[in-house]
């Protein structure tokens, strides 16, 4: 009997333990966050929400009400929203106020590749300046006080727990999920996100197999469907008179042109085509279209080159505008130029924000020649992290590729489809 009555003591108290488990503490994640976009609709400031409730904005010094884009998860706040009517001149929220103005750009600050890679067995030093430099990149491009951001994809790097718990990212969060994201985007990024507005682009990294949560809740510009939706998603967004067409190529397969992936991106050509403005535009996509990646270098030899993404290729052909001169990208992480003649638009390639550069590269500047899609490039790439600086004159674009120490790398000139570099 005794043994009998213990028993059930135990089993008690064991419910009561798992009643009281059960109601977990709600989650915690941290001070509130806010930006300011840009999108096809103009201007939209975004925000995360402290226990559910969206912090107070004003638009022209007048209180305006967010609203509630994304309900909160048990791995992401609430998401707020509140698009600038057009003609606004300022927008603020958590005691900070951004410059809106609908002129065309003068100064605009690119990066791109800029989070730290721990996946596997793979990981990169997060907790050292030099190992992950993106908080400094971030740092010094907002000291340009640029009039736009523009961030070319691969925000999400932390996939995987860290191996082995080495000292390089010992308890680091993981995971598409806000604790990862404020450490890998919002807290490193802080400076250049109070700066001026951002153009968001989807990489690879933010596919719905990958960050796809994130994005769809915290970046992505169409309306959040209640699930991450698989690229697809293009638009274009106006500053005077420049275009800015936005392409989601998250998943174009770099090497193998499936006729479906050539169909996706083959629509978002159309519509920026039939969207995009008479003035100066440029194509902003994750994956570059005419580019290479370097992927093995004999001694002091060059790299050798592979060419990417075939699938856009495919797309682009007989559906690039115009009147679009340069093509910005990151996805190879390097900077790179590239310019074939009146025929096709030049292409950037700045995916040196913070991510480990790549391994078959070298710092100094290579210009070996390379033929791409059928054409004759003009080419110049290093691996060097930094950001790149975009300055806009009456005689066309300066384009600066910018080192940690804040050093011109190399210096070009964008006159139409011509993209001339000399060393900074």
């Amino acid at each position: 009997m005794p043994v009998t009555r213990g028993l059930l003591v135990v089993l008690s108290a064991c419910l009561l333990l798992a009643a009281g488990c059960s109601r977990a503490a709600p989650p915690q994640f941290g001070a509130p966050q806010a930006w300011v976009e840009l999108t096809a609709a103009g201007f939209e400031l975004r925000a995360t929400a402290a226990e559910g409730t969206c912090p107070a904005a004003q638009i022209d010094g007048r209180p305006a009400e967010m609203a509630v884009r994304a309900a909160q998860s048990e791995t992401f706040p609430a998401i707020c929203a509140l698009a600038a009517p057009r003609g606004s001149t300022a927008v603020s929220a958590l005691g900070h106020a951004w410059t809106l103005s609908e002129a065309a750009p003068k100064r605009i600050v690119v990066i791109g590749d800029t989070g730290c890679r721990v996946r596997d067995l793979s990981a990169q030093d997060c907790r050292s300046a030099a190992g992950w430099p993106f908080a400094r990149v971030a740092q010094l491009a907002a000291a340009k006080a640029p009039d736009l951001v523009i961030h070319v994809g691969d925000y999400y790097y932390r996939e995987s727990p860290c191996p082995f718990e080495r000292e390089s990212c010992r308890n680091s969060p993981y995971g598409d999920r806000f604790d990862t994201w404020r450490a890998e985007l919002f807290d490193p990024a802080a400076p250049l996100l109070a700066a001026a507005p951002v153009v968001f682009v989807r990489g690879n990294h933010e596919s719905c197999k990958r960050g796809g949560d994130g994005w769809a809740r915290l970046l992505e510009t169409r309306p959040w469907a209640g699930a991450c939706q698989e690229s697809g998603s293009s638009f274009v967004a106006r500053l005077g008179d420049l275009s800015l067409g936005v392409l989601d190529s998250s998943v174009a397969d770099d090497r193998d042109p499936k006729p479906r992936g050539v169909e996706v991106m083959a629509a978002q050509l159309d519509k920026v085509r039939a969207e995009i403005g008479p003035g100066e535009s440029f194509l902003l996509t994750h994956r570059p279209i005419w580019a290479a990646v370097p992927v093995a270098r004999v001694g002091p030899l060059p790299p050798i080159f592979v060419g990417l993404n075939a699938t856009e290729q495919a797309a682009a052909r007989g559906r690039t505008p115009d009147q679009v001169s340069l093509v910005i990208s990151g996805h190879v992480h390097h900077f790179a130029a590239y310019t074939f003649g009146p025929s096709r638009p030049a292409q950037l390639v700045a995916g040196e924000g913070g991510a480990n550069l790549a391994d078959a590269d070298r710092p100094s500047l290579d210009r070996t020649p390379l033929r791409i899609d059928g054409m004759d490039a003009t080419k110049v790439n290093f691996a060097r992290y930094g950001y790149v600086l975009m300055e806009r004159s009456e005689s066309g674009w300066t384009v600066e590729a910018h080192d940690l120490d804040d050093k011109v790398a190399l210096r070009c000139r964008l006159k139409g489809r011509d993209l001339a570099c000399t060393p900074g």
